[in-house]
Formats: structure tokens, C-alpha cells, sequence
């Protein structure tokens, strides 16, 4: 197995990344005889106003800095910077079991497999939000899409796909791992989404935004017509809950 890259893109998140960085030394530490392989972590700090690039340095993390707010291009700076031969892109507020980076070394053992993607537990405090979130990720996984809450490929794929898109503000992550899957449909291969280990995202902005606010800014249709407009993301770049 090649070298390992986790890449997580953040933006004023102090808050959050400390636990974040706890659970991706746990998953390291497990990786137990396949640590003989070199893992990095690379926080690509979004401009950030307070102590994300701090706490990232105490936990040993390789740290790039992106000023503008582009999750797309935030994520592309990160594996530019990064050693691996294998991606993990993982967002800063999101917490993974121990058993998540073993996982992904073993899948990618495949040589058919160029990548793929982590099933995602949301776990919001409001009862409907809970409900709407669980339909569409039913809907989603009928599909064939898959969020980028943890995201994974071989850099070889990463870079004939130009990787995510930063035409987009929103989106950029279902529409990676489209490509992916047609990238990987055109060459006989496969990816491979993990739906034995899931992620836990920080579900903050659907506890404090109005319901309504959140039924609109998660729905798919909503986010294909507006998905290159970055003043329709503000309160995802810029009035981010604390």
C-alpha cells in the first residue's frame, strides 16, 4: 500500500478540529502493521481568524494556507501539498472511528478500486431535520452519490480528474465522486462506498438555523441551480455557527 494523505480543510475551527485531530491519531494508531506505510495530515487552514492554524501545529499536522473561500479549491491546495499516493479528504468537524483509515487501506488493496467514499451518520438535536436527512441520504445511496464529509482515491485518479471542480461553491463532493464512478465505470474498475464504518459531522448549523433555512440549503434541486454562486453560500463560507 502506498503512502496515506488525510486532508482536511478548515475554516475557524477551533472549536471542532481539536476532536477531529484526536480521532485521526486514533485511526493512525490502529493501523497497527500497516503503519509500516507513511501517513500525513495536512490542515488547510481557509484564512481562518483564530487558533485553527495553532491547534493544527500542536497535533504535528503539515499545515497549507488558502485564502479563498472555495471548498473545492481548498481541497485541491491540500493535494497539492500533500505526499500521498493515497487522498483521504476528511472535513474538520467531523469525527471517524478508529477503525476508518484501516478500512480504506484495505479496500484500496483492490487494484481495481481507484477510490471511494464513507457512509455518514448525521445526528441532528431536531426530530424532522433528523428524518429529512435520513431520507435523502436513502435517496442518495439509490443513486449512486456520496457526500464528502470522508472522501478517498488514488492520486492518480485525483489528478485525470483535475480534481474537485472550483467552479463550484457547493456540490464540489457529490460531483467528485460522480466523476469517480464514471472514471472507474470507463476503465473496468469500481469505487467503494463503506458502509460499515460511518462518520459522525458536526450537525451545528442544522441545530441553530431555522428549519426552513435547512430544508432549502440541503436540497439537491436547490444546490444544482446555485451551486456556482458563492453569495448563496454565505452562511456555509462565512456565518459559520460556533
Amino acid at each position: 500500500m502506498p503512502s496515506l494523505s488525510v486532508v482536511i480543510p478548515a475554516f475557524n475551527e477551533e472549536l471542532y478540529l481539536p476532536r477531529t485531530l484526536e480521532c485521526v491519531d486514533q485511526a493512525v494508531a490502529y493501523l497497527g502493521d500497516q503503519r509500516e506505510h507513511r501517513v500525513e495530515v495536512v490542515v488547510v487552514d481557509n484564512a481562518s481568524t483564530d487558533r485553527t492554524a495553532e491547534i493544527a501545529a500542536s497535533f504535528g499536522t503539515r499545515i497549507v494556507s488558502t485564502p479563498e473561500h472555495n471548498i473545492a479549491r481548498v481541497r485541491n491546495s491540500g493535494a497539492a501539498a500533500a505526499g500521498g499516493d493515497l487522498l483521504v479528504f476528511l472535513d474538520a468537524d467531523t469525527l471517524v472511528p478508529k477503525q476508518l483509515l484501516s478500512r480504506i487501506v484495505e479496500v484500496m488493496h483492490e487494484p481495481t478500486c481507484v477510490g471511494g467514499a464513507v457512509d455518514i451518520d448525521y445526528r441532528p438535536a431536531r426530530i424532522l431535520i433528523r428524518a429529512y436527512l435520513r431520507l435523502w441520504r436513502v435517496v442518495g445511496l439509490t443513486l449512486g452519490m456520496a457526500q464528502g464529509a470522508t472522501q478517498f482515491c488514488r492520486r492518480e485518479a485525483f489528478t485525470t480528474l483535475n480534481g474537485y471542480d472550483d467552479t463550484l461553491y457547493m456540490g464540489e463532493d457529490v460531483d467528485f465522486y460522480w466523476r469517480l464512478r464514471q472514471l472507474a465505470k470507463g476503465r473496468g474498475q469500481r469505487v467503494r462506498f463503506l458502509r460499515d464504518v460511518r462518520v459522525v459531522p458536526s450537525c451545528r448549523r442544522f441545530d441553530r438555523w431555522p428549519i426552513l433555512r435547512t430544508l432549502v440549503e440541503t436540497n439537491p434541486f436547490y444546490i444544482t441551480l446555485f451551486r456556482r454562486r458563492q453569495s448563496a453560500w454565505h452562511g456555509w463560507y462565512h456565518d459559520v455557527p460556533r
